[in-house]
């Protein structure tokens, strides 16, 4: 993980724990259970991952776009420096944007330079200078600079500090100016009680706004607390709604979760079929929450027709991944050796995979 893409944070809990931790087998055969509860974490703004062939002008698969550039009489000089950057074109996107700053004090190319210092696009990487130029940006009213600012100092880029309370103040003036990336973080913050007094209805605020805007991460966030009633009053059925929103998203957390309320008819009707594609989808980008539930309906034959390999093939990786299921593990010593065979022989890409991603960590 690098600072800015994915900031790593570990902040409370947001749901209730109680009754989330029995297996789908230890209950009636026709429920899934929740996962345990996510915390959820600051989302850091999205950036181009620079190539690994040659730095200086490679092109790179097609990043989240920076701050759009300005209108008016100037904006085309000012899109020949995003579209640079878009490209991957880091070097001309830093020459385009360093004249624009010179020539015309622009507050997007000034954010634009903090954006390659940050992440070492074209330059090499310098916290420092990309502090600076944030900075310049966001004290002219730069809403993007304020978010990334923010990011440097809760992360400890600045000084080689983590403030809180600074990186706090620049995601409270971003979330004024309409940034659903910095709404959403705050709210992470109000959860946390740390640079504020904990306010589960104050998050609730927050998250709406930027799940409004179209977050993934803040839908979910405000799906677990409606789920759990925690600032908001308890509702089944919007937390399934924005679950729906954000596993339409993508959202791998939201995928499971609206999945398994979609089996169990929790806040929506029930819908067994849609909720085993889901899971597949979660179960497939690693989850092991929702490869254990898939493990569990393909041994039931819930949703889909029972497939004792796959199912124990699925057990088999939930458990190398942390998920453990002792119901499942009984019924796989119930079937014949050819069907334990197999099911490992099918598991065994996803262990040689979990080995390698452990070990390229370590």
């Amino acid at each position: 993980m690098t600072a800015m893409r994915r900031l790593a944070a570990s902040f409370i809990t947001v749901a209730l724990a109680a009754g989330l931790a029995a297996p789908a087998h230890a209950q009636a055969p026709i429920q899934l259970t929740p996962p345990a509860p996510q915390q959820p974490a600051i989302k850091p703004a999205a950036k181009p991952a620079p190539r690994k062939s040659i730095p200086t002008e490679a092109v790179p698969v097609a990043p989240t776009p920076p701050p759009a550039p300005l209108t008016g009489g100037s904006r085309r000089e000012a899109d020949l420096a995003y579209g640079a950057f878009q490209r991957g074109f880091y070097m001309t996107a830093f020459a385009i944007a360093t004249r624009r700053v010179n020539e015309k004090s622009d507050v997007k190319a000034m954010t634009l330079l903090g954006e390659l210092y940050a992440n070492g696009l074209g330059v090499q990487r310098d916290d420092k200078k990309a502090a600076e130029w944030y900075r310049l940006a966001a004290d002219r009213g730069d809403r993007e600079a304020m978010f990334s600012l923010a990011l440097l100092h809760l992360s400890a880029r600045v000084d080689g500090t983590n403030n809180r309370e600074q990186g706090a103040k620049l995601l409270a003036a971003a979330a004024k100016l309409g940034h659903a990336g910095a709404a959403y973080d705050l709210g992470v913050l109000y959860l946390e009680g740390q640079a504020f007094p904990q306010d589960f209805a104050r998050a609730a605020e927050l998250f709406r706004s930027a799940a409004q805007a179209g977050s993934p991460e803040a839908q979910y966030a405000l799906a677990t607390l409606f789920k759990e009633g925690r600032g908001v009053p308890r509702d089944l059925a919007e937390a399934a709604r924005l679950l729906a929103a954000a596993s339409l998203a993508d959202h791998t957390d939201a995928q499971v979760e609206y999945a398994i309320a979609l089996f169990n008819g929790s806040g929506t009707a029930r819908n067994e079929a849609t909720a085993v594609v889901l899971l597949k989808k979660a179960a497939r980008k690693g989850n092991a929450v929702a490869q254990n539930r898939l493990a569990n309906v393909l041994a039931i034959g819930r949703g889909v027709p029972a497939d004792p390999v796959e199912a124990i093939k699925w057990h088999i990786v939930a458990k190398a991944g942390g998920v453990s299921d002792i119901p499942l593990d009984s019924y796989a010593e119930k079937q014949t050796a050819e069907v334990r065979a197999a099911a490992e022989k099918a598991a065994k890409p996803w262990l040689d995979a979990l080995k390698e991603a452990r070990e390229s960590r370590s």
